[in-house]
């Protein structure tokens, strides 16, 4: 398969929002690397660094350009204004990659603070519906299609529930049937939606919750490939094949990244 930005017909314009987690980062700089031209959206202090870190390690590659973007605002013209800044810095948008999570601290659903539930809300679907919906009209209205993938986690999904996140893992849910519904309906622009559902690493909530040790023997004893997410190898790829023309004829789709955890969870309930 082709990487996007290298084999193909043209260079994959590619907008990507990260909280600065290395998950987000380590996509980045694997698309950096492939010859994407990046723009990246969060907080434009820590992606700044990011985005010297690119440029000081990757020789050649494009200036990475970076806005910076509250995801907790509530309006959905400061999202728009903040796809339209990255559409004139690219000229079009040929992929938009979701990478921005909140999780917060696990809670009991009967203990979480209304504040906190509304951050989780904010960030985890507003902003991604907002994002989504400014993506797809600019890819519409350029009349090229594109690829929108949006991250999230197996606590999104009915086989990878975990305790102490009702309103984090509802919001992931949300995200899932974003995949499906949009696909349905923008289809018809050649812009394709897929989802990326992931595993958890060592550094998620609920990891650190049980305890970095008995965690690593929880996944070595359960989990089919034996261990907990890599945070710089296991996720990049799948965002690259989504990204290229490679996947052309796939839409509405959320590909599980889990090295079967989430087939495991009902088995691990019993180790915990």
């Amino acid at each position: 398969m082709a990487s996007p930005g290298q084999g193909e017909k043209k260079q994959k314009k590619v907008v990507l929002t990260s909280n600065g987690d290395e998950v987000s980062l380590n996509i980045a700089f694997r698309l950096a690397k492939q010859g994407c031209r990046l723009v990246l959206i969060g907080d434009e202090h820590d992606l700044r660094i990011v985005a010297d870190e690119i440029a000081r390690s990757i020789t050649g590659v494009d200036p990475v350009e970076v806005i910076g973007l509250d995801m907790e605002v509530d309006k959905e013209e400061v999202f728009a204004a903040a796809v339209d800044k990255a559409a004139s810095i690219l000229g079009n948008i040929d992929a938009f990659v979701n990478c921005y999570i909140y999780e917060g601290k696990m809670h009991d659903v009967l203990v979480l603070a209304e504040a906190e539930f509304k951050k989780i809300i904010k960030i985890n679907f507003m902003a991604v519906w907002f994002l989504v919906k400014a993506i797809g009209r600019n890819m519409r209205d350029y009349g090229a299609g594109g690829s929108i993938i949006l991250l999230s986690s197996i606590i999104g999904a009915e086989r990878g529930l975990y305790p102490g996140s009702a309103a984090f893992g509802s919001c992931l849910a949300g995200v899932q049937q974003l995949v499906r519904t949009t696909a349905l309906e923008v289809g018809k622009y050649n812009i394709r939606v897929n989802g990326i559902s992931r595993g958890l690493h060592l550094g998620d909530e609920f990891p650190i919750s049980v305890g970095k040790g008995r965690a690593e023997k929880l996944a070595k004893d359960v989990v089919p490939l034996g261990r907990w997410l890599d945070v710089k190898n296991d996720v990049a790829s799948t965002v690259l094949y989504l990204i290229s023309d490679g996947s052309r004829f796939m839409t509405g789709t959320s590909i599980f990244v889990d090295g079967g955890q989430s087939l495991a969870r009902p088995r691990l309930r019993s180790y915990i």
